[in-house]
């Protein structure tokens, strides 16, 4: 399991890990995991011919039993050697909820890796310094800590966008922090420190024990902070469009209009789908942070399928009506045609996780 903050490049990672497994010969399988359906996630492994099974509603430590089920169709259609899981965002505790009732009660089936932890530059130094974080709080800012606090790894993401002076301010930063957590310095797009962190997950021993003295009503008031919003739509044009240049675009516009309402946000992310099968993936996830691409399709499709998965420190209902908004009028800039089909908006309800230890098994 690879955990970290929204936007923090799990899903990047997890893509980079599972095709570094397949070339050394092993097969993959991979979980992914959100509050609501329809998750960019998802779609984005499947479309690059990934095994992978999806546990909606909650984080895993809510829906343990439907992470176990999950892993079992994957067992029995892949036959993995490594499954990959990728917690929400949002979510912490996972060492107490998730880790060891997996070491305790499933032992003889699965060995665990150890818990690493992705650290996102873009928020995690304004929020390691104590600075303010745009529209997050200090609850919000209390969950992106906790996720460090019980991490066996922590990964500084995103090394090839850092000099090595903002890299070594990082490091000093988390040191300062957690001094006894060993930390990388990686680039899941670039692949820079993956063989280290290969490495380290194939490492056995004492992981996974870190179990957090957390306040649960914070850490839920920190969630709920957060608009959720998951949609899809269909893309029609009488004639072919930019696939690539209207989802920088929609990215673009909606992150000037969070900025403006004042919302900061997390996470947003949208995958685009022609009928063939050919897909493009872009985020933000900051408001300092620019529209990227991170899988160009370089396709012009007529027909096209989108799914927007929104994390922003909103209100809900506005940020649903302002996605709606904005796909609609960037898309008719371009003379295509957007028709919603379906739309989950919501603030996470508080975690209430299926087990909880108290202390560590092993």
């Amino acid at each position: 399991m690879v955990g970290g903050f929204l936007g923090a490049g799990k899903t990047t990672t997890l893509t980079r890990l599972a095709n570094s497994y397949v070339a050394r010969g092993k097969r993959v399988g991979i979980v992914t995991n959100d509050q609501a359906h329809d998750l960019v996630d998802t779609n984005t492994f499947r479309s690059q011919g990934l095994s992978v099974e999806e546990v909606p509603g909650a984080c895993f430590c809510c829906r343990f039993d439907d992470l176990v089920s999950r892993v079992g169709s994957l067992e029995d259609s892949a036959k993995p050697d490594v499954i990959l899981a990728e917690p929400v965002g949002s979510c912490t505790d996972l060492v107490a909820t998730v880790i060891q009732p997996l070491k305790d009660l499933y032992g003889g089936r699965f060995e665990v890796a150890p818990y690493a932890v992705l650290f996102k530059p873009s928020h995690g130094i304004r929020i390691l310094r104590n600075q303010a974080a745009g529209g997050f709080s200090p609850k919000a800012a209390y969950i992106f800590k906790k996720q460090l606090e019980e991490a066996d790894a922590i990964l500084i993401n995103r090394a090839d966008e850092l000099t090595p002076a903002e890299q070594e301010t990082l490091v000093q930063l988390v040191n300062a922090q957690f001094p006894d957590t060993p930390v990388l310095r990686v680039s899941a797009t670039t692949g820079i420190g993956f063989d280290a962190l290969i490495e380290l997950l194939g490492q056995s021993g004492r992981f996974g024990r870190k179990i957090l003295d957390i306040d649960y009503d914070t850490y839920a008031e920190g969630e709920a902070e957060l608009g959720w919003l998951n949609a899809t739509a269909r893309l029609t044009s009488k004639t072919s469009f930019d696939l690539d240049k209207l989802l920088t675009l929609i990215l673009g516009e909606l992150a000037t209009v969070c900025r403006n309402l004042g919302g900061e946000v997390a996470h947003l992310k949208l995958i685009g789908m022609d009928d063939a099968g050919a897909f493009a993936v872009g985020n933000v996830v900051s408001n300092d942070t620019a529209p990227r691409l991170s899988l160009p399709s370089n396709i012009s499709p007529r027909d096209a399928d989108l799914i927007v998965n929104a994390r922003v420190a909103i209100d809900p209902s506005v940020l649903e009506t302002e996605v709606r908004k904005v796909v609609a009028a960037e898309c008719g800039k371009m003379g295509v045609r957007a028709e919603f089909r379906t739309a989950q908006s919501l603030r996470p309800g508080r975690p209430v996780p299926t087990h909880r230890y108290a202390t560590a098994k092993e």
